[in-house]
C-alpha cells in the first residue's frame, strides 16, 4: 500500500462532556494517545469491518469545531502527513500522535485554549485507505457512524477515567456529520447565511458565494475572503426617521461583530467590500473606511464615538470642521481593538488623539454617520 495510492477519510470522536465539566486537559500523551487509538480501532471495526484494510491515523487533541472546520482543514491534513511518513505495518497500521513535553508534534494539532469551554469536543482521525476501497469505506462511514456510531464501553470508560470527566455522550461521527451538525446549530441562532458562506470556503473555496444577513447587510466570499458591505452605505439605503435609522444601525453592527467573531474563529478573513467613493480596509479587529484626507488649511481632526447601549463604541468619526468635512468611519469590531485603531486614526490623519463620546450615534439631515459642529464637553 503506498503512500501515493492512500485516500484519507476524515473522521472524528465526538465527546460531550456533563454541563460545566470542561476536560482539565486538551492533549494526551504519546502513550495515552496510543491506548484510544487502539480502542478505537476495535470499535471501528465492529462497525465498519473493512476499516481493516486502511490505516488508522489519531490526533490525541481536543478540539472546538471551529478549530477543525477552517479553510484547507490544517488539522486533518496535517495529522494526514504526519500518517503517511510512518512506514506501513508500524504499530499494525494504526498510528497516534500525543504530546511530548507538553506539545504536540505539529502546530495545528496544538488545539487553543481560547475555545476550551465549548459543549463538545473534538478529537480528530483519518483513515488513509487505498483508492480502490476509498469510496465504498466512505459510503459505509457515512451510513454506519451517523446510525450506530457510539463508542464502545470500554471506550468511553477509558476517556472518563483518562481525562477525569463525565460525558454526557460519546459517538463517532464522519466530517460530512460534523459539518451538517454546525450548519444546524448555526441555523438555530439565525446564522444561516454566515454558513453559507462558511461552507462555500471550506468545501469549494474556489467558487463564490453572495448572501445576506438576518437583517439586511450584504455578504460576499471570493478569494478565501469574506467582504462585507460598509455599515454606512448599508444605513444609505435605509428610510425610517432618525431615531429608527440609529437603532437599525446599532443592530447592524451587532450583527456585523457576531459574524466577525466566528469568521475569525474559523480563520476566514473579513473585510469590507471596495467601494468607488471610498478607501477600505480591515485590521485585527476593525474596518476602516476612509473618505479624504485632512487638509492643513484647517485645524486638525477631531476623533468622534458614536455609542449604542450594551455596544459601547458603534463606530468612530474622524471630522475636521465637525459635520462639514467627514474623513473616515471607523468601526471596532472587538473591544481591545479600540486602542490600536485610536492610535492608527491619529497617526494618520494627525488629529490630537482624544475620543469624544457623543453617548448615542448621532445623523446628519441625511440619516448619515456625523459628527458635530462643536465639540460637546
Amino acid at each position: 500500500m503506498e503512500a501515493q495510492t492512500l485516500i484519507a477519510l476524515p473522521i472524528v470522536l465526538a465527546l460531550e462532556p456533563v454541563a460545566g465539566e470542561p476536560p482539565a486537559r486538551l492533549t494526551l500523551s504519546r502513550d495515552e494517545a496510543a491506548e484510544l487509538a487502539a480502542l478505537v480501532a476495535t470499535d471501528l471495526h465492529a462497525l465498519v469491518p473493512q476499516v481493516d484494510a486502511a490505516r488508522l491515523a489519531l490526533a490525541g487533541a481536543l478540539f472546538d469545531q471551529v478549530e477543525l472546520l477552517r479553510p484547507g482543514f490544517p488539522v486533518w491534513s496535517t495529522l494526514d502527513e504526519l500518517a503517511r511518513r510512518v512506514p506501513r505495518g508500524h504499530l499494525e497500521n494504526v498510528v497516534a500522535f500525543g504530546s511530548h513535553e507538553g506539545h504536540m508534534p505539529a502546530q495545528p494539532l496544538e488545539p487553543s485554549t481560547l475555545y476550551a469551554e465549548g459543549p463538545m469536543r473534538l478529537l480528530p482521525m483519518s483513515l488513509l485507505a487505498p483508492a480502490e476501497l476509498a469510496e465504498e469505506l466512505s459510503d459505509q462511514l457515512e451510513i454506519q457512524l451517523v446510525g450506530r456510531g457510539e463508542t464502545g464501553a470500554l471506550t468511553a470508560d477509558w476517556l472518563m477515567r483518562t481525562l477525569g470527566i463525565r460525558l454526557e455522550h460519546v459517538r463517532y461521527l464522519s466530517r460530512n456529520d460534523l459539518l451538517a451538525l454546525t450548519c444546524v446549530q448555526y441555523e438555530h441562532v439565525n446564522l444561516a447565511p454566515l454558513w453559507s458562506l462558511l461552507e462555500t470556503a471550506l468545501l469549494t473555496p474556489y467558487r463564490e458565494e453572495s448572501t445576506m444577513s438576518a437583517r439586511g447587510l450584504a455578504l460576499r466570499y471570493a478569494d478565501g475572503k469574506v467582504l462585507a458591505q460598509s455599515p454606512s452605505q448599508w444605513l444609505a439605503g435605509q428610510g425610517g426617521d432618525t431615531a429608527e435609522r440609529a437603532h437599525a444601525l446599532a443592530g447592524i453592527v451587532f450583527e456585523l461583530r457576531q459574524y466577525a467573531a466566528l469568521l475569525d474563529a474559523h480563520q476566514l478573513p473579513l473585510q469590507l467590500q471596495p467601494a468607488p467613493t471610498l478607501v477600505v480596509e480591515a485590521g485585527d479587529g476593525y474596518l476602516l473606511e476612509t473618505l479624504a484626507a485632512a487638509d492643513a488649511r484647517y485645524d486638525p481632526p477631531t476623533l468622534f464615538a458614536h455609542e449604542a447601549p450594551g455596544l459601547g463604541v458603534v463606530a468612530i468619526t474622524v471630522s475636521q470642521r465637525g459635520e462639514s468635512r467627514v474623513l473616515a468611519h471607523a468601526w471596532p469590531l472587538k473591544p481591545q481593538a479600540l486602542g490600536s485603531l485610536l492610535a492608527l486614526l491619529t497617526d494618520r490623519h494627525g488629529s490630537a488623539g482624544e475620543l469624544h463620546a457623543l453617548g448615542r450615534i448621532m445623523l446628519d439631515e441625511h440619516g448619515q454617520l456625523a459628527a458635530p459642529a462643536t465639540i460637546l464637553h
